[in-house]
């Protein structure tokens, strides 16, 4: 399993007792659609390793793990940090406005008024403010994600619709002036 073809699913944060317990971070808005998983990939030296789920505790976004053959406080100690990793095919499918980072590459940019914009080439995760990023007339342009910009998500045209705010696209037209 490669890490482009897998999504974070947390972190690996300290271990718990002395026979190997870890506590772990989830990454995610439903902890408990993981509750039931059997296996995870650690991400070890670059690459990723699978690791067997003995049991989990969920509580809210943190959870109690024990893995296979790790039976120590030690074997735990060498796994803290480590991120968790699971194949995007077990990504809960997202309908509507909802959409996951990852699935919008690449889809085409439309506004309510001036019409097809550019592509989404990357999108930031910028803590208070998630941004969409897309070229138009050669300059970078960031679209803020909320629900009064984005209007529509088009998975069958790979398209989304949005509202702009007044001036934004403007905004990144104009030439530096020094």
């Amino acid at each position: 399993m490669k890490l482009d073809q897998c999504f974070q699913l947390g972190m690996v944060l300290k271990p718990h007792g002395l026979k190997g317990e870890l506590y772990i971070s989830l990454d995610t808005d439903y902890p408990e659609d993981y509750a039931e998983m059997e296996s995870v990939f650690l991400s070890q030296n670059g690459k990723l390793v699978p690791f067997f789920i003995e049991r989990i505790q969920l509580k809210n976004k943190e959870a109690l793990v024990k893995f296979d053959d790790i039976d120590s406080k030690e074997s735990a100690l060498n796994l803290r940090g480590s991120t968790l990793h699971l194949p995007l095919t077990q990504l809960p499918e997202l309908t509507g406005n909802q959409f996951y980072f990852h699935e919008i590459d690449g889809f085409k940019v439309f506004d309510v008024q001036k019409g097809e914009l550019g592509i989404v080439k990357e999108v930031f995760e910028a803590g208070h403010q998630d941004l969409i990023g897309m070229e138009y007339q050669g300059k970078e342009v960031l679209i803020p994600i909320n629900d009064d910009v984005i209007l529509n998500v088009n998975r069958e045209e790979s398209s989304i619709e949005v509202n702009l705010p007044e001036g934004l696209l403007e905004l990144y037209l104009e030439e530096n002036e020094d």
